[in-house]
């Protein structure tokens, strides 16, 4: 298991220093990063959050301990921070999307 967490669920007008501090409330946790997602046309929180903290089992107790809990009058999801998936693009959409091929003149 890593470091990372999703935490979801986030009340829109939480900060990086209220879940970092709603984080290491308990459990002997330390923080080393809090990065809130925003919608990338309004600027606005999407209501949730990945947080980095210094080791593995942090992690861990975080999830066990935080997961289903309420901050901010919400029920905070708490899991382990996924890799995203990379959208695979079907073969008819990638033939709309990529370049023409200049047709071959004869040799």
């Amino acid at each position: 298991m890593g470091t990372r967490l999703y935490v979801g669920n986030l009340p829109y007008n939480a900060s990086e220093t209220q879940i970092q501090a709603w984080i290491e409330q308990s459990g002997n946790r330390r923080v080393t990063e809090v990065k809130i997602i925003t919608d990338r046309d309004t600027g606005r929180p999407r209501g949730f959050a990945f947080v980095e903290l210094t080791e593995p089992q942090m992690a861990r107790s975080a999830i066990a301990e935080l997961h289903g809990k309420s901050f901010g009058g919400r029920t905070i999801v708490v899991n382990e921070a996924k890799e995203p998936q990379r959208a695979r693009r079907s073969p008819l959409r990638r033939a709309a999307c990529d370049p023409p091929v200049p047709a071959r003149t004869g040799d």
